[in-house]
């Protein structure tokens, strides 16, 4: 009997592991930040597809050269909605954040270029911390409003990561059917367009015939 308990214990605590793996891996590891260059006559732009109703918050800053940190040249920063909306936009800076909640459902894009002086004429070091969903939120002053701490706080994380993947899920649920929809449509109007060219030809064979049938009888050969 102890053995049963303590493999059913054991056990317990894999799925545990392994539900905590898969959430710290899939959910919060859109918290990384993202080192990339900016050209010095160009754009570069990063983006991601978000659902609607999602908390997004980014910090960015230019990284110095080693050779010249004080002279630090400025970007201007643009993020737009998938419709279009200016969402963020930031002129002559090294640094920034931007946050907001998404409205609609698409690609959110956040573009960045240099605005500056850059003496050196090179690209720019630009490290951007995205983040989103779960991983956007302030857990510190959630633990401080609601008094909560170790144990607690870590299944309250895990409770909004389950939400969060669940809130996922039911999405790509929606967009699967939409696409599938769009799938079957488009096989329809395939179909009916291989009717409509089948009796064109078809047409097209019987005029010929026809016509051919007529010269002949004039001509007296048939």
């Amino acid at each position: 009997m102890m053995m049963m308990m303590m493999m059913m214990m054991g056990r317990k605590g894999f799925y545990l592991s392994v539900i905590w793996f898969l959430v710290s891996h899939v959910v919060l590891k859109k918290c990384d930040a993202i080192w990339m260059k900016v050209p010095a006559t160009g754009t570069k732009c990063v983006s991601e597809e978000l659902q609607s109703n999602v908390v997004v918050l980014a910090d960015y800053v230019v990284v110095p050269e080693n050779d010249h940190p004080h002279l630090t040249p400025t970007i201007a920063v643009k993020v737009t909605s998938p419709y279009g909306n200016n969402l963020h936009n930031n002129e002559n800076a090294t640094i920034g954040q931007f946050a907001f909640t998404t409205k609609e459902a698409g690609n959110y894009l956040a573009c960045f270029w240099v605005d500056g002086h850059n003496q050196g004429g090179g690209d720019l070091s630009v490290n951007l911390d995205w983040r989103t969903g779960i991983a956007a939120k302030d857990w510190e002053s959630v633990a401080r409003k609601e008094k909560i701490e170790g144990v607690e706080l870590e299944l309250r994380k895990l409770e909004g990561a389950v939400e969060a993947i669940h809130e996922n899920l039911l999405y790509l649920k929606t967009r699967e059917a939409e696409m599938r929809m769009v799938s079957e449509s488009t096989n329809s109007r395939v179909a009916w367009l291989s009717i409509m060219s089948l009796g064109v030809c078809i047409a097209v064979s019987a005029l010929q015939l026809w016509h051919l049938k007529r010269f002949f009888q004039k001509k007296k050969l048939i």
